[in-house]
């Protein structure tokens, strides 16, 4: 019994090595063959890419200026002129980091409704949910077109953009306001404070509502004619002691805008609604137009309209203009959330939203942005003309802390151990606020 099993067993050893001698084999032939593959794939990417960047030794993914790496391109549907207004989204600009909800929306994408003396469109929470403080709306009025007189819950902002308006309201103390503004100059309507806007002569107008109500709806304010059709005609004769007949004309749909013709002249107006009660005693109007900039360097200027020098707003702005390639430098809000409209121009603006998240996204023309309360970004003119844009903020005083401010009134020593950018150069940060870089 030993002699057979020793037997077998040595057929086992020399099975064993015939085994391991073939092992080897296979293992060299698929080492060679990985060896072959590895260098056909490079030299296949070498043939379509050429000379391409490889993976750095901080582990960041290739890129190139013109997008040409395989690991670039997009061979799927693609909307061209949207991503060619979205680069900093298109190619995603290395810093940004997690998910940050889209902060921007474009007027151009709002319904427009357009009436006989004008039209207008809004951008509100349910455009841009991340935009729950303020809600913007734009009105074109023609020579003649009336926003009908009305009211509504909240605070209206306004700066004028194009022609010529008047304006008119009523406080709760009777007193009246009648005035004309035109390009640059601004109005704020107190919450629950009847008024109207009417287009001059000789092409009406075009201007920027801003309400202190992300929830806000111009669909929906109290109407003149809204009001009075669905209220008893009997009710209306008796409140104003006159007969039922009186009010057979009012209109049994709203005018929301419409057209008449053009308004008395100023100063006949103005007489007529101060009999008894007089004016009010604080100014709706703000000649913004003809205010000098509250701070102006080579990157651009700034005009701060707050309750400092305009006294009834509830409701704070910077008028912001940036030469080609200046920067609203590094800074956050602490008080409140930005509401921000773009005039002219383009840019790009990148929010850091904290925990490592950031988000960039480029604006131009007719775009909303919006920045949550302390969260710190910039606004970078990447046209070739002048950016132009409003911050907006629900809070009747403007404050802003700036990156280079906050840093330049810390110890230098101590900045420097967090950032390792060395003194020297932090001693030469600007001990005051610069708003627009450059200096």
């Amino acid at each position: 019994m030993s002699e057979v099993i020793g037997q077998n067993a040595g057929g086992r050893e020399a099975n064993t090595s015939a085994m391991s001698n073939s092992k080897k084999e296979v293992e060299a032939d698929l080492t060679r063959r990985r060896f072959l593959g590895a260098a056909m794939l490079a030299a296949a990417s070498a043939g379509i890419a050429g000379a391409a960047p490889q993976e750095s030794t901080s582990g960041k993914p290739p890129r190139s200026q013109d997008h040409h790496l395989p690991n670039e391109q997009n061979h799927g549907p693609q909307n061209a002129p949207v991503e060619g207004e979205n680069p900093s989204a298109v190619w995603g600009t290395e810093t940004d980091s997690g998910t940050v909800p889209p902060f921007k929306y474009p007027f151009a994408m709002a319904r427009k409704r357009i009436e006989t003396g004008g039209w207008t469109r809004q951008v509100t929470v349910r455009e841009l949910p991340v935009s729950k403080s303020i809600a913007g709306v734009e009105m074109r009025l023609t020579a003649g077109g009336v926003r009908e007189l009305h009211w509504h819950v909240s605070s209206e902002w306004a700066i004028m953009l194009y022609g010529s308006a008047r304006i008119t309201a009523v406080d709760a103390q009777g007193k009246s306001f009648v005035s004309d503004v035109s390009v640059g100059d601004l109005w704020l309507f107190p919450p629950g404070v009847p008024h109207s806007i009417q287009g001059l002569g000789p092409d009406g107008c075009q201007f920027l509502l801003v309400f202190d109500d992300g929830n806000f709806n111009e669909f929906e304010t109290f109407l003149l004619t809204d009001w009075l059709t669905h209220t008893p005609r009997e009710v209306l004769a008796k409140n104003f002691g006159v007969s039922e007949a009186t009010f057979d004309k009012v209109p049994k749909k709203e005018l929301f805008i419409f057209q008449t013709e053009l308004p008395e002249d100023l100063k006949k107006e103005q007489s007529y609604v101060e009999e008894t009660t007089g004016s009010v005693a604080l100014r709706m109007d703000f000649k913004a137009s003809e205010m000098k900039p509250t701070k102006v360097t080579a990157g651009g200027e700034v005009k701060i309209i707050d309750a400092k020098n305009f006294p009834i707003t509830t409701i704070s702005a910077a008028i912001v203009k940036l030469k080609p390639g200046g920067l609203r430098e590094l800074h956050w809000h602490p008080n409140a959330d930005e509401w921000q409209y773009y005039i002219s121009g383009r840019g790009r603006m990148t929010i850091f939203a904290a925990g490592g998240r950031a988000r960039t996204m480029d604006v131009e023309a007719g775009d909303v942005g919006y920045v949550l309360q302390s969260n710190p970004h910039y606004i970078e003119n990447t046209g070739d003309g002048e950016l132009m844009f409003l911050e907006m903020f629900k809070t009747p005083h403007y404050t802003d802390i700036s990156l280079a401010e906050w840093l330049a009134h810390t110890p230098a020593r101590l900045v420097d151990q967090h950032l390792g950018v060395g003194q020297e150069m932090l001693k030469k940060i600007a001990k005051e606020e610069v708003v627009n870089r450059p200096l």
